[in-house]
């Protein structure tokens, strides 16, 4: 190869490193070192390197656990794991999670030459095709937001612009347009990508929970609290925390998040020691955070913060194009997970499903899909198989509940009242159907 081929070495113990790199630099190669596993992360962030040797004990972050960062992002990357206390156990885990090779210490000079030459000529011989997929793959962890639409394109365009950054973002959209998925592929396309998403769903948590799981409680802090727990802010640290449905905080919250992002620093709750973490905030809400801004339910200056950068997801029923590609996708999911033959749509249905207007937007068409698997008979899906002519084509079927409501009732009917059958075509336990029987109030005709 014309290229010089660079090494990383990480171990914690200077006089390896030391000579290491003597000896690699004496062959040729281009060679750095890192003392800690967070440290070589940090620095394949702005470097790249062909070949990495990793010890495999070392303080803070393992090399294993390393390896498997490292591998989750650059699958194709070439790690070698090194030990002093090699074992069967530690050489077949390693190998598993995608090492090269291990090797063991004191190291032998000419078995250690020989492997990285053994490795060289595999960045040799695979230089070409790794040139073509940089070419074809232009964001990374974006298979799950499919479309083809002029929309998608340009919200794909600002997923890879925001990416690079290190500004605060709000993604916003309407119920189950996929704002987590956005938020991951912002993640997974920044300097920050080997280093924790970590996701809190705020609506589902009461203030003090909330709190708790933000910045973590020391032990003693509340009944229950057993032991020291850490916060969600923490666990991010050098990564991305996703804070979803922001709209929902208690103002005391809001109070709270604004220092945390002011100053990066924070106190678990029953502490009073202050705890630093380096992290990106992306938040998400399907709420006009401006209109609560001006009616005094949202703190101004914390909306600022936050609002650096904004991404919109379009409702469904503006990307038309992209629902023959979405059918297509969940067909094959469900088909695969529960182990039925591959099926298709008629033609029939996939018009009445482009007709539909999709309040609950990807979320809604994908529990349409699954439940058409579930009850269908055969490889084709049909008109029948979907909730269509007594539900979803109805103006009053305005929310996720009146849709799940109505398609309750329309199984119930098509089973006669059977509790087991329709349960068992739900994929749900006689109590939970008995329960929304219940509180739907459902009942069969006279």
């Amino acid at each position: 190869m014309s290229k010089k081929i660079s090494i990383l070495i990480v171990d914690d113990e200077e006089s390896v490193r030391d000579s290491l790199y003597n000896w690699f630099i004496e062959d040729g190669y281009h060679v750095m070192t890192a003392e800690q596993a967070k440290m070589a992360l940090t620095l394949l962030e702005s470097e790249h390197f062909d070949i990495i040797l990793a010890d495999i004990k070392m303080p803070g972050m393992d090399g294993l656990e390393m390896l498997r960062r490292i591998k989750t992002i650059k699958p194709e990357a070439i790690v070698i794991i090194m030990t002093a206390f090699a074992t069967v156990d530690t050489a077949v885990k390693a190998l598993k999670d995608g090492a090269y090779d291990y090797v063991t210490k004191p190291f032998d000079p000419d078995d250690l030459t020989h492997l990285i030459r053994n490795a060289t000529k595999q960045i040799s011989l695979e230089s070409e095709n790794d040139s073509l997929k940089k070419k074809v793959i232009t964001l990374e962890n974006v298979e799950d937001i499919i479309g083809i639409s002029e929309p998608m394109k340009d919200l794909l365009r600002e997923v890879e612009s925001v990416a690079q950054t290190n500004s605060s973002v709000i993604i916003t959209g309407e119920s189950g347009t996929g704002k987590e998925l956005v938020a991951r592929a912002i993640h997974s396309n920044s300097p920050r990508r080997f280093f924790p998403f970590v996701s809190v769903h705020c609506g589902a948590l009461t203030e003090s929970l909330l709190e708790s799981e933000l910045f973590g409680h020391e032990k003693g802090a509340f009944t229950g609290a057993m032991y020291n727990r850490k916060g969600r802010f923490e666990m991010a640290d050098s990564g991305s925390i996703f804070l979803d449905e922001i709209a929902t905080i208690s103002s005391k919250m809001q109070v709270e998040l604004l220092r945390v992002l002011e100053s990066k620093t924070f106190v678990r709750v029953g502490g009073n020691k202050e705890i630093s973490s380096d992290f990106r905030v992306i938040c998400a809400t399907n709420k006009d955070l401006k209109t609560m801004v001006e009616q005094g339910t949202f703190r101004e200056d914390l909306y600022y913060r936050l609002n650096v950068v904004n991404i919109h997801i379009p409702p469904l029923r503006d990307r038309l194009a992209d629902i023959p590609l979405l059918v297509d996708y969940f067909i094959k999911k469900y088909c695969m997970s529960m182990n039925k033959p591959p099926a298709s749509i008629d033609p029939t249905a996939l018009k009445r499903l482009l007709e539909f207007n999709y309040p609950g937007n990807i979320r809604e068409l994908e529990n349409m899909i699954e439940r058409a698997i579930v009850v269908g008979d055969g490889k084709r899906i049909t008109l029948r198989d979907l909730p269509m002519e007594k539900t979803i084509v109805n103006n009053s079927t305005e929310s996720l509940d009146d849709f799940e409501k109505a398609f309750i009732l329309q199984i119930l009917q098509k089973y006669s009242w059977n509790i087991s059958r329709t349960a068992k075509a739900l994929k749900v336990d006689r109590v939970t159907l008995y329960h929304k029987i219940k509180k739907y109030d459902l009942k069969p005709a006279n």
